[in-house]
Parts: C-alpha cells; sequence; structure tokens
C-alpha cells in the first residue's frame, strides 16, 4: 500500500488538451510541497554529510533512453541528489531532458548526474542473448517471465497462412531480448531449460568516456571493480585521470572482500589521490542487483555497511550502500544503528570524531543509491502508461505522473525524512 495518501488519481489528460500547464501540474506541486521536498533537498554533498543522500541507478547497462528520461523525471521531482546511467552520450541527454523537464514543473535543485564505467569484467556490464531460431516453439518461455526488465519477448509465429497454432504443421519463435532493456541480471540463464542463453559481456572504452567527461553535463563517475585487480583499475584510472578535475564526485563501486576489502580501497585510493579535486565516495555492493526480489535482498548491503563503518582507520571518503537496496533497507539502517548516525569512533577514554560538517560529525553512511526497486516501482507505472498510451513523455499524463511520483516518494522519502501520511 502506498505511503502518501494526499493525492488521487484524476482522468488522463495529455498537454495538448485545453487546460494550461499550471492547473495539470498542480496536484505535482502540491505534493513536493506538501512532502517538505522543496525545504529538505540540499546541496548533494550537504546530504552525503548529513546520511541523507539518495541515488537513483539507472543502470550500467540498462539503455532505454525513453524510461530513463521518464525515471529522472520523476525522480528529480522525489529529490534525489544524484541519477546514475549508463556512459552513453544519449542515454546522458535522456536523464538531463528528464531532469530539465522536472525543473519547469517545480523550482528544484538539479541531481547530479554520474556515469558508470568498468575497469574489467563485471555483472552490471553484459547483456544476455540468443537466437530465438534455436528455441523449440513449444517452449514455455520461463526467461520471458523471470525477466523483471521486460527485456525479452517471444512470440510463436507459423509458416501456414490462416492455420491456429496448434495445428499448423510448423511454427518458430521469433522476439528475443530487447538489448536496451537488458540490464545483465542474469536471472535468465539458469531457467532456460534448454541452455540457450549467453552472457555477452563488455568494458566501457575509456576513449568514449573521456569525451563524455569532457561535457559540461555530467558530474561525477563511477568506477565498478572487483578490487581483485588493482592493476586494471590503475590503468583505466590513467586513463580518465586527467579529465576528472571538474568532477564533483568520484565514486569507485565495489564488492565485499572480507578482510582485504580495506587493503584494497586504500591501494586505490592512493592512485586516485594525486589527482582528485573532488569528493570520493565508496558504493558498496551488498547483492547486486537483486532490491527487486524481496526483503532479504538489502541484508548483505547492511552488513556490508556495518563492518565498514566499525572500522577504526577507514579508507578516505563517503560510504554509500548499493545492491539489494529497496523498502525496507532504511528499516535495516535503523535496526543496525548506523541511519544518519555520526560517525564518532571510540579509542578507550578518547573520543575521535570525524571531520565535522557545520557543527556536527559526518554521518557514517552517507546515504543509499537505489536502482531495480526504484525502476520496478515506477515502472508498474510507465508500463501501464505505454501500454495505453505508447512510448510517452509522462508529463503529459499527468495522472500516470502523479502515480510515479507517490510510489517514488515513498521510497525517497524515509531517508529524506519527508512528511509522508
Amino acid at each position: 500500500m502506498s505511503l502518501l495518501t494526499f493525492c488521487t488519481a484524476s482522468p488522463s489528460l495529455s498537454l495538448t488538451q485545453g487546460r494550461d500547464k499550471g492547473h495539470k501540474w498542480r496536484k505535482i506541486k502540491e505534493m513536493v510541497e506538501k512532502s517538505g521536498v522543496s525545504s529538505s533537498v540540499c546541496y548533494p554533498v550537504d546530504s552525503l554529510k548529513k546520511g541523507n543522500w539518495v541515488k537513483l541507478i539507472c543502470g550500467a547497462s540498462f539503455e532505454d533512453v525513453a524510461d530513463i528520461r521518464n525515471l529522472s523525471l520523476v525522480y528529480t521531482l522525489a529529490g534525489v541528489d544524484c541519477i546514475d546511467c549508463a556512459a552513453d552520450a544519449s542515454i546522458v541527454n535522456a536523464v538531463n531532458e528528464g531532469i530539465s523537464v522536472a525543473k519547469d514543473i517545480v523550482s528544484l535543485r538539479s541531481p547530479w548526474i554520474m556515469i558508470s564505467v568498468n575497469d574489467d569484467v563485471d555483472l552490471h556490464f553484459r547483456k544476455a542473448e540468443f537466437d530465438p531460431s534455436e528455441c523449440p516453439p513449444n517452449c514455455s518461455r520461463p526467461c520471458e517471465k523471470v525477466c523483471p526488465a521486460d527485456a525479452i519477448t517471444l512470440q510463436r509465429v507459423t509458416s501456414d497462412e490462416g492455420l491456429p497454432l496448434e495445428i499448423a504443421s510448423s511454427s518458430k519463435l521469433e522476439g528475443g531480448v530487447i538489448r536496451g532493456r537488458c540490464y545483465g541480471c542474469g536471472r535468465c540463464f539458469p531457467v532456460c531449460p534448454y541452455d540457450k542463453i549467453r552472457s555477452n559481456t563488455y568494458v566501457r572504452c575509456p576513449t568514449a568516456t573521456a569525451e563524455l567527461l569532457k561535457r559540461n553535463n555530467v558530474d561525477a563517475i563511477e568506477i565498478h571493480t572487483s578490487a581483485r585487480e588493482i592493476n586494471s583499475f590503475e590503468k583505466l584510472w590513467n586513463s580518465l585521470a586527467d579529465f576528472v578535475g571538474h568532477l564533483n564526485l568520484v565514486a569507485v563501486s565495489l564488492p565485499d572482500l572480507g578482510e582485504s576489502t580495506v587493503d584494497a580501497m586504500n591501494k586505490m585510493y592512493t592512485i586516485m589521490n594525486p589527482f582528485l579535486k573532488c569528493y570520493n565516495l565508496w558504493q558498496l555492493d551488498g547483492r547486486p542487483m537483486s532490491g527487486d526480489i524481496g526483503r532479504g535482498a538489502t541484508r548483505d548491503a547492511i552488513a556490508f555497511a556495518a563492518r565498514m563503518s566499525s572500522i577504526k582507520d577507514k579508507p578516505h571518503g563517503f560510504l554509500q550502500l548499493a545492491g539489494g537496496t529497496n523498502f525496507h533497507t532504511v528499516g535495516g539502517l535503523k535496526e543496525a544503528g548506523l541511519f544518519q548516525t555520526p560517525n564518532i569512533q571510540e579509542d578507550g577514554n578518547d573520543v575521535h570524531q570525524a571531520e565535522r560538517f557545520s557543527g556536527w560529525p559526518y554521518a557514517s553512511i552517507g546515504g543509499v543509491a537505489y536502482g531495480g526497486y526504484a525502476r520496478k516501482i515506477v515502472g508498474r507505472v510507465l508500463n501501464k502508461m505505454q501500454s495505453e498510451e505508447g512510448p510517452a513523455h509522462i508529463e503529459r499524463y499527468p495522472d500516470y505522473l502523479v502515480e510515479a511520483l507517490e510510489e517514488a516518494l515513498s521510497l525517497v522519502g524515509p531517508v529524506k525524512c519527508y512528511t509522508l501520511s
């Protein structure tokens, strides 16, 4: 059940119809004002310091331009601090367009735009692929059912024109993977009864990434790494170091390596430090691409954060959760005593405080990044809109925008401590 009750659905209404924009978007403005988005949202780095940073992960491999534009619009209205997307010019343009439309509706500060790259083979940088002509026509198509991104479509067709499929002498499957929508979660691989689905991994081109960083519409970069091959990280960093000087944030996303995690982080920070002129962040990737599965998916990320926050000599930089984050993450952080908790470490009788901000310590955990779950809850609205209207700009249908924003606020609000009724 939705957390917000102060808005109601209204009939679908296109921008081309008679009423003016102000009237059509009035309900959106009321939602933003009543929830306290306008008054609560601050400069992104201040959110990191306070512990209420929220990042939307569009997906390092998710490249559906229409959905990314609409997701960016909705989550900008919900007050996210950063939008993380694929390192592709068309995707960055879609994010910027969504942000621009959101700011036309309500006067808000812009979230930072982050692009994601990888230094080696990484789960976030792969696509599923298969040849549907190799699939038996009577396959039950479990891959299509299990895909969270609706990235697989299969249709049985017959060469016997006019005959029903059940009595046609020959038929086959057509369709396959919609490459732009596949973000590499891998759930289709084990369910294929004929083992036909392959993984196509790739590494983002450093030269193309450097060109993107030269533009003035990218604010941050995130490097995904296994942290096991420091040489791969160093090679990528050296190819990008000359182009990061104007950025606001450099993030590194890594898995929990147990006792070797801190050592790997320190080595990577030593490599980056001579060129860093901005803030840095460590994305603690608990259980990658699993937030939409259920409550338990967030446990690994919280456990990772708890262990890192307890380490006395942490590597320099903010800490942020990812991987399995969902609606239950904030509750888990509160149970662990990590939600917006000042970073104060005790050593005998001495209390060592972290770098201070406006009179109080920085939060031990800077915030949360939401990916699959954030896309899922708003994606339900986008799918419903597109099934009725076809591919569309969501602002042209205020009833759908209200519904999508309601979902987004229910996720962002608990981190931002909005007034949700």
